[in-house]
């Protein structure tokens, strides 16, 4: 197990990185170039290989020891090397809100250990925000070098929601009718985990397929803030590299007690 002290230093250098990346994704938003499709559909851009070129260069300076697994590098082949400690890194979240012009867009880098994601930066780069957190150190956000704790807001009972702005779906619509909610905002990439992270939200759940490395940051800092971070049973989520890339779905809840409040919508709905 990583020394808290250890972690901290570690935590401040990769926040560092995660800034150096968004600017490598400023710097293209003039001329975004081609925009290729990749196997599943998705898109990718010249942006995300730069974010990309920047993390890879830079936390291999950290430890050349440990695997990096990226969504922009061979993942079937990053994943077969990673041991119990790994990095999990996904260099532009949100490409097509990115493309679209919209804001909310970030760089997510996250360290795992025995499946556990115990450290993560997540990276605003139009507005240079910063989210941080680290197991044993904490987590905060940090505007213009100015850090704030991040302090969810501890209910018995979610009365807001924060969706996906691409993938809200029938199932999600459910879950939110079965706990009354219908006060929704739509966000887009990790920013989502991260309004639940800072209490602007009570929960935000996803019913569909998402990759680990779009969510190991976000789960890493909103579980060190004190929220939950589990899948549609109801457990904590794993990143083990061993398994599916993919969680079929899951939910980050807000302290208190909400996780239990939506434990009987969870099981509804996996019985759907």
């Amino acid at each position: 197990m990583i020394d808290p002290r250890q972690l901290a230093t570690v935590l401040e250098e990769v926040g560092s990185l995660t800034q150096r990346a968004g600017d490598a994704i400023l710097a293209t938003v003039e001329s975004l170039g081609e925009i290729e499709e990749k196997a599943d559909g998705s898109p990718v851009t010249r942006a995300d290989r730069a974010a990309n070129d920047v993390i890879v260069e830079g936390l291999r300076g950290l430890d050349p020891s440990l695997t990096i697994v990226s969504e922009e590098g061979d993942v079937e082949r990053t994943l077969k090397e990673a041991g119990s400690l790994y990095w999990l890194v996904d260099p532009l979240d949100g490409t097509k809100e990115f493309i679209k012009g919209r804001p909310e867009y970030t760089v997510n880098v996250a360290l795992v250990e025995d499946g556990v994601p115990i450290l993560g930066a997540i990276q605003v780069p139009v507005s240079g925000r910063l989210y941080l957190g680290a197991r044993g150190v904490g987590a905060r956000r940090v505007d213009a070098g100015v850090a704030t704790p991040l302090a969810p807001d501890s209910v018995d009972q979610p009365r807001t929601a924060v969706v996906s702005r691409s993938h809200l779906t029938a199932p999600t619509e459910d879950f939110l009718k079965r706990l009354g909610i219908t006060e929704t905002a739509p966000c887009g990439s990790s920013l989502k985990i991260c309004a639940v992270a800072e209490g602007r939200a009570h929960i935000y759940p996803r019913f569909g397929p998402t990759c680990l490395w779009d969510t190991a940051a976000g789960s890493a800092i909103a579980t060190v803030a004190g929220c939950a971070a589990v899948d549609l049973s109801g457990k904590p989520l794993r990143y083990d590299p061993t398994g599916n890339i993919k969680h079929p779905g899951f939910l980050i809840a807000a302290p208190g007690g909400c996780l239990e409040a939506c434990r009987p919508a969870l099981l509804a709905a996996s019985a759907d």
